[in-house]
Order: structure tokens, then sequence, then C-alpha cells
């Protein structure tokens, strides 16, 4: 792609490298075959080639986005697949980062859009905060019609209280902090995040995960101090707080790191190793974090790449059959395609995978509650592919896919580290 860059634009490293980039694309248009919104809607501007346009404009200007401008990149999922489809391996990843923090710093949305975004991350990120706005959902579900009338904010709305559950799982011990010691000798140590809407939506998920570890000999620790990986303010523009959250984890896990020491740091939400093992790039003009984020992002994993290590043994061995839905942080943020398929194989299920497989389900962290036509269209999508499988189950490695395709799927949805415990004659998941 051919750039017009001024010699003192070029003279910072950022605009630099995000030239670089620019100019990495032959625009051949491979990635409108496999981006969801452009799939779903057939606009140009509503594609990854569209929005790498825009994103060369705004830069080759300087100029501030207006409203024309932030309704495609808003529609941008941040689900990758255009990388995983790219030939030329155009990193569009800090082109749509760039642009969101652009967006959010020299564009002024309406109240409503500003209000909800504001409530979201200072919701999400904090289980108490969370827990407390659920219960308020509950309250607020009898007027649900009357709300989704509103306008500008209805719809929105509307997504916010189907997506609340009807009730919530007991807090259970393993929210931490706290070190949970195998029964047998001792063979690794690793710190396991705890997260922030996981803990609150599917606390069994991170307790199965210690179960399962603590058999294979692994200590667990639940470092205090870490907290919401920075990934929901992070894909909405807000680097400061994103930021701040990444730091957060980054001195939680240090402390472990040079005291007891850890093999790994182990991630139950793909979602959030996607941005944990970004933290390197995220914070590399940082002096004081930047070795640091590089030493957490390098012991990183997703919890189906640290287990494949293991000798796991399977007392139990399932034969139901599985519709296994890859989030698309595991396959294109983090290239994790096959291995946890391996892992529900091993422990005796029959896997299945639903046509489609490269297209986000639609939840892509707050994306259901800030573009909820767009999300419902592509979960509902996905659903039907699931459904022919005609599975017992269907699993993922991210919460906020398995609420999102769980809200309209009739099929039971689990993450498959409860698989994996079950097949070990750990308990059924609920």
């Amino acid at each position: 792609m051919q750039t017009h860059f001024s010699d003192a634009q070029l003279a910072d490293p950022h605009v630099a490298s995000l030239e670089k980039i620019l100019r990495s694309c032959v625009h051949c248009g491979f990635c409108t075959a496999t981006c969801p919104t452009y799939v779903v809607g057939r606009d140009e501007r509503d594609s990854p080639r569209g929005r790498i346009y825009l994103i060369k404009e705004l830069l080759e200007t300087g100029r501030a986005p207006d409203a024309h401008d932030v309704e495609p990149l808003d529609h941008c999922l941040s689900c990758q697949s255009c990388m995983t489809t790219c030939p030329s391996g155009v990193d569009y990843r800090r082109l749509i980062d760039y642009a969101r923090v652009e967006v959010e710093t020299r564009y002024e949305r309406d109240f409503w859009d500003r209000a909800l975004r504001l409530l979201l991350v200072w919701l999400l990120p904090h289980r108490g905060r969370f827990r407390a706005a659920i219960g308020l959902g509950w309250l607020g579900k009898p007027f649900r019609p009357l709300l989704a009338g509103l306008p500008r904010i209805g719809s929105r709305l509307d997504a916010m209280l189907k997506l609340s559950p009807g009730s919530l799982p007991a807090r259970v011990e393993t929210e931490g902090p706290g070190v949970f010691a195998p029964k047998e000798a001792r063979r690794g140590r690793v710190a396991l995040l705890s997260g922030c809407a996981q803990p609150v939506l599917a606390p069994q998920i991170n307790a199965a995960t210690i179960r399962v570890l603590n058999r294979a000999g692994i200590e667990v620790v639940l470092a205090k101090g870490e907290g919401c990986c920075g990934s929901l303010a992070h894909h909405m523009g807000r680097e400061t707080q994103a930021l701040a959250s990444a730091r957060a984890n980054i001195d939680a896990w240090i402390a472990e790191i040079e005291g007891e020491g850890l093999d790994a740091i182990v991630i139950t939400a793909s979602g959030c190793g996607s941005t944990i093992k970004d933290y390197g790039h995220m914070l590399e003009g940082d002096a004081a974090y930047a070795e640091k984020a590089k030493r957490v992002a390098a012991l990183a994993k997703d919890v189906s790449e640290y287990l494949t290590g293991l000798d796991l043994a399977f007392a139990s061995p399932r034969t139901d059959v599985v519709a296994y839905h890859s989030a698309c942080s595991a396959q294109h943020g983090q290239k994790i395609v096959d291995t946890p398929k391996a892992l529900l194989r091993r422990a005796g299920y029959e896997v299945r995978t639903p046509a489609e497989a490269h297209l986000c389900c639609g939840s892509a962290g707050v994306y259901n509650i800030l573009q909820p036509k767009i999300a419902t269209e592509l979960r509902d999508r996905k659903v039907r592919h699931l459904a022919r499988l005609q599975a017992d189950f269907i699993a993922s490695g991210n919460i906020g896919c398995l609420t999102q395709i769980g809200a309209a799927a009739s099929t039971p949805t689990v993450h498959f580290v409860e698989l994996l415990d079950w097949a070990q004659g750990g308990p059924a998941p609920a």
C-alpha cells in the first residue's frame, strides 16, 4: 500500500511503525472473506481492508475521527481472523488498537454512548461491582420491553438484560487469593489468573482447573493483587486504565516469580490470555515495566497449552459428543486451534467442529452489548452451525463465548477444562 507521510511524521517512532504495517498491505482482499462484519453486511468499509484505508487517511492527515469514521471502527470485533487469513502478515491488531485510542481521546461520543462505556469499564473489571450490577439486572428484567424502546440506548440495555444470568453460582474458595497444594509430591508451581467477570459468572471453571492441576502434582497460587487483565478497557481505547490493570497483575506475578518461583501463568479465559501475552508490547515504552512485562508474557499459557505437557490420567473417561467452539482469541489471537480438542479426545470425548469455525460468535468482550444487532446475527449463525452437530455439550475456552452462545443455544455450554475434570472423576458440570 502506498503511503504519504512527511519526514516530520515519520520521525515519531510510533507513526513509523504503523506506516510500516500499512505498507505491508497489498489490498488483495483475502481478509474480507473471513471478516465477520463483512460476511454479514457486505460493506467494504466494514472490512479490514476498508478500515486500513480509513486508518491510513487518519494517520496521514492527522485529523480527528468523525462519526462517519467511528462507525466502521466500532464495528470491528478485534477477532483477528483477518490476520490468520492475510498472506502478507499485516499486523492489523496494532492498527485497530491505535484507531480506538484515537477515537477515545479525540472524538466526542453522544451522552448515552459515553455513559454506557464508562459504566462498563467501571463495573466489569471489579467483581463486587459486577455482582451488584447483576442483582440490579434481575430487578430490571420485567421492564425490558419498556427499556428496549428508549432511543439510542434501548437496544443496548436490552442486550445487557438478556445476557444477565437468572442466578449466580455460589462463591467458592478458589476465587483467591490463596495457594492450593497437590495431595501428592509437588511437581511444579503455577499462578492461575482468577480474573474479573469469570469468577462471578462461572467460578466452577477455575475450581475445576485447580483440581486437574493438583491431580497432576502442580501447586496453584492465586496471587494477591491480581485482577482484570485489562482487555475490556484496552479494546475500548481506554489505555490508561488497561495499562494500570496490566501493571497490577505484573506486580502480583513478579512477586511470585521472585519468591517461590513459577513455571507458568495459566489462563482459563483465552480473551485474557491473548492480552496478557501482549503485555510486552503494551508496556514496551514503560522503562519501569518493560522487562517485567516481557517476563510475565513469556510465562503466560492458555490452560490447554500447559495441560498438554502434563501426564494426565483419566480414571473415568467419557464418551459424550462435544461440539467445540474455538474462541477467536484462542485460534486467531494465540494460534491455539487443536490443543483443546486433542485434550478432550484424550479424555474419551468425541469432538466435532462446526462449519465456519473461524467466524466470531459475536461476544468479543463487551461487543455484544455495544453492537447488539451485529452480535446477535453472528451468535445466531454460530448457534445454528453448532446445533447441526447434535452434540451433548458445546465446549469452549472463553467465558465470553460461553455466555454469548449459552444465551441462545439449547445444548449446554461448558468450559472444556470442566469436561477434563469430569473425566478424571471430578463433579459433573452443573
